[in-house]
């Protein structure tokens, strides 16, 4: 039942202090805690996961599966699958944060997606985002919702502090290459590993060139998370510059022409000051 306390959750700006935005900034993620309540997030878990299962078409065992297909169940633009999810995707409290975090007037729906790593689940590679997007800005962010507590046991995101300013493993998709060539640049450069568990309620947003992985889940159960990815109103389209970016173009920017404003049925605005 959407409460209240819950519109309150989704609706009403969520007031961030400059060093917030100065350290997301800097370092390319940020972890902001109690940006939804405990009611908020059993709410919408409880339906996000029904639709995850309902629309889940991965049944392999684990052992059958590749490091990919290992790392969590995938289910993408759930918001256009049921009316309550969408709810959840549009809030603009998650709009407002990314918008504030990159400095800019609005942002659109590139798409959002369900993450789920299964109990027992694998590890996810060292990967940036932004590697399959073909849009002509860096002003791009996911904000990452984990829909429980998650200790370290589970695999929270962990992220590498200051990698959107270093133009290493960016031609890499997400694969056990990835993870051994991107691990071996970042440490290289010197540049920190943040390995932290989210509290409920706790978000973390973080730029398309943030690199980031997660560990194995280690527990007896789900590591759920809903994610929603923005962009910057006012982005165009760009020449894919791999075959995943045009796949993402006929998949997330059905129609759009190259050079025109990246503003399908599939790219509403969410927020806009």
């Amino acid at each position: 039942m959407l409460t209240a306390e819950i519109w309150k959750d989704l609706n009403t700006p969520f007031k961030l202090a400059p060093e917030q935005i100065d350290y997301f900034r800097r370092e390319g993620f940020v972890k902001l805690k109690n940006v939804l309540s405990p009611a908020t997030v059993d709410y919408y878990g409880r339906v996000i996961t029904e639709k995850v299962f309902e629309l889940n078409t991965l049944n392999k065992p684990l052992e059958q599966r590749t490091t990919y297909e290992k790392a969590f169940l995938q289910i993408m633009n759930l918001w256009t699958k049921s009316d309550v999810v969408k709810e959840f995707s549009f809030a603009r409290r998650l709009g407002q944060l990314a918008a504030e975090l990159m400095g800019v007037s609005g942002v659109r729906m590139y798409h959002d997606q369900a993450l789920y790593k299964e109990a027992g689940g694998g590890f996810t590679p060292w990967h940036a985002d932004e590697y399959y997007w073909p849009l002509d800005t860096d002003n791009t962010v996911t904000v990452w919702v984990p829909l429980q507590a998650t200790p370290l046991e589970m695999g929270p995101l962990q992220f590498s502090a200051g990698s959107h300013r270093y133009a290493l493993g960016r031609n890499l998709e997400i694969s056990d290459d990835s993870e051994i060539k991107i691990s071996k640049a970042l440490l290289e450069h010197g540049l920190p590993l943040i390995n932290e568990p989210f509290a409920l309620g706790e978000v973390s947003y973080h730029y398309g060139w943030t690199f980031h992985r997660a560990g194995p889940n280690t527990t007896g159960q789900a590591r759920k998370v809903m994610t929603v990815i923005y962009f910057a109103d006012g982005a165009r389209l760009s020449a894919p510059k791999n075959k995943h970016q045009a796949d993402d173009w006929n998949n997330w920017l059905p129609g759009n022409k190259l050079g025109e404003p990246a503003a399908t049925r599939l790219n509403p605005v969410l927020y806009s000051a």
